[in-house]
């Protein structure tokens, strides 16, 4: 009898302890699924420092984009860094420049590549944005291409050239400048305020001061208009870009490794050709800048434009993306360079012969 009561007890505890454990269990499982959430919804969010950071991997390389601030206002600049990790004996592809960001105007890029202690190689592209409007505007995926060389991996898929990795696509809401609640009211004109009286008594006296002023300086004013325009005549603006022009050429085609000071230079010489022919700020603005002031200007035909817009790209790409162009190229430049200086070259003597305003009335011509 004893030995049955102690089943039944050892059946009771048993009983009672699972009991215990199941509600244990069920109190547990709400909060291990919050804690899931929770964790899931960090990583689709931004950073707490306004920085926006989306990952992607593929075998042996790791994506990381970030971009920052997380809600610009319209004229922020919005910095975007595309960083990408590969193992040893990786060779990676970064995306080409500016590709698949045509809708934002680039202010800045930065390319950069470093060599791990541990081997793997970490390269970078730094851009510098600016929204051209406010509302939703995308950054589209960019896409990332990398060749697998180590040993007894495959290079890349089966009829393809390399292995690729495209990064998400991140949505930005661009502030307007104006708060959505601000008052849009017109004010009245103020009314006329007259003439404006000034402590000097007659405006008389002050024009015929100014007459006198006009007649003592006029002779000096026109004998300096006189020697600028002969110092034009000598040399215009054609004469010194082609004297430039021969002088780098008279160096011999670049090799690899002054490739970017021989593109420099090239592309100086058309720079200051345009400040001096047109009056164009060239040397101060960089490339993007420039092409949205020659975009207004009504002095160069749209033919001109795109020549120097296909030429100044070619250019960028050699000297902050590390381009490496080929013979064919490298000549193609040069003939672009040379191509615009002969085409204006005629409407420079022009401006030579003729006044200032008649210049500038023969170009928009």
């Amino acid at each position: 009898m004893r030995r049955g009561l102690r089943s039944s007890a050892l059946r009771s505890g048993a009983l009672v302890l699972a009991l215990v454990l199941a509600w244990g269990a069920a109190l547990a499982a709400p909060h291990a699924r919050a804690a899931g959430s929770v964790a899931t919804d960090a990583a689709e969010r931004p950073a707490s420092d306004g920085t926006i950071e989306r990952d992607a991997s593929l075998g042996p390389v790791q994506v990381v984009l970030r971009v920052s601030p997380a809600s610009p206002v319209l004229g922020d600049v919005v910095r975007l860094e595309l960083e990408v990790h590969a193992e040893p004996e990786v060779e990676v592809l970064m995306p080409e420049f500016g590709e698949a960001l045509g809708r934002f105007e680039i202010v800045d890029f930065a390319p950069a590549s470093r060599l791990e202690p541990d081997g793997r190689s970490v390269s970078t592209q730094v851009y510098r944005l600016q929204p051209a409007r406010s509302g939703t505007q995308s950054i589209p995926p960019l896409r990332v291409e990398f060749v697998d060389r180590r040993p007894g991996r495959p290079p890349a898929p089966e009829g393809e050239d390399a292995y690729e990795i495209l990064t998400e696509r991140i949505a930005l809401e661009i502030e307007p400048i104006l708060p959505a609640d601000a008052p849009l009211v017109l004010e009245p004109p103020h009314p006329d305020l007259g003439p404006r009286r000034g402590p000097g008594g007659s405006p008389w006296g002050w024009m015929l001061g100014g007459l006198v002023a006009l007649a003592v300086a006029a002779p000096f004013a026109r004998r300096a208009w006189l020697a600028a325009r002969a110092r034009r005549r000598r040399q215009s603006a054609y004469e010194v870009a082609r004297q430039a022009l021969d002088a780098l050429l008279a160096r011999g085609r670049p090799t690899e490794a002054t490739m970017d000071a021989f593109y420099v230079d090239l592309s100086l010489v058309v720079r200051r050709y345009l400040e001096d022919r047109f009056g164009l700020r060239s040397p101060e603005l960089t490339t993007q800048e420039f092409l949205s002031v020659m975009g207004r200007s009504p002095d160069l035909a749209r033919s001109h434009q795109q020549l120097l817009r296909d030429f100044l790209e070619q250019a960028d790409l050699v000297k902050f993306a590390g381009l490496r162009p080929g013979a064919e190229a490298v000549d193609e430049s040069i003939a672009s360079a040379e191509r615009f200086l002969e085409d204006t070259r005629d409407l420079a003597r022009m401006d030579d012969a003729r006044g200032p305003s008649e210049a500038g009335e023969g170009a928009r011509a």
